[in-house]
């Protein structure tokens, strides 16, 4: 069979029959591609703060890219709890494999001229890893947050762990995220954004 080297963002697009958290009773499903963009907000989100409140050069930009294509390799691998992606180093190693294997699949389908400049997203370090690994976990907070709001408590004990797990990164830019931000999700629509009751809604 003939690989397409113009597949790359037919292939990105699939991320949204990708579901996860496959090992819980979930109230709102969510895929690989909605959990993607609310990475790259979060993770815009702090290097912006890391920028303007702490004083420090970020690149939010790049912080966000990465984001969007952190779990790209998910296309082919589909998502593994990570109960089970990390219950061993043998395991997690394996993972790691198959997922460095899958990036440069993906990069395949590229045309080559394309290649270098998603091979940077595709492969990020730096403060851009720092960003995802802490947006990655906020993320996945928020998604708990949802569904204990929606009454389903198999979240409850996740909810606990993610947080502990984002306390412990020590990262004043989620600090302050999680200070700030993160009680607004226990609110509603009219509480977030309450409708004028002066002048026309029309």
């Amino acid at each position: 069979m003939t690989r397409s080297r113009n597949g790359f963002f037919a292939l990105v697009s699939r991320m949204k029959h990708i579901d996860r958290w496959a090992l819980m009773r979930n109230s709102i499903r969510e895929n690989v591609q909605e959990h993607s963009h609310m990475v790259a907000v979060v993770a815009h989100a702090l290097a912006v703060i890391r920028r303007e409140i702490f004083g420090r050069p970020s690149d939010p930009g790049a912080a966000a890219a990465a984001a969007l294509f952190h779990d790209a390799a998910e296309i082919f691998t589909g998502d593994m709890p990570t109960p089970v992606k990390y219950r061993s180093e043998v395991i997690k190693s394996a993972y790691g494999d198959i997922e460095s294997e899958a990036r440069e699949r993906l990069l395949n389908s590229l045309p080559d001229s394309l290649r270098p400049s998603y091979e940077s997203v595709l492969t990020y370090g730096g403060d851009a890893a720092d960003f995802v690994k802490a947006a990655d976990k906020i993320a996945a907070y928020i998604k708990c947050l949802e569904e204990l709001k929606a009454g389903n408590g198999e979240f409850t004990s996740a909810a606990e762990q993610t947080r502990g797990k984002i306390a412990s990164l020590a990262m004043p830019e989620a600090d302050y995220f999680m200070e700030r931000f993160i009680p607004a999700f226990s609110l509603t629509l009219d509480e977030l954004a309450p409708i004028e009751t002066s002048g026309d809604l029309i």
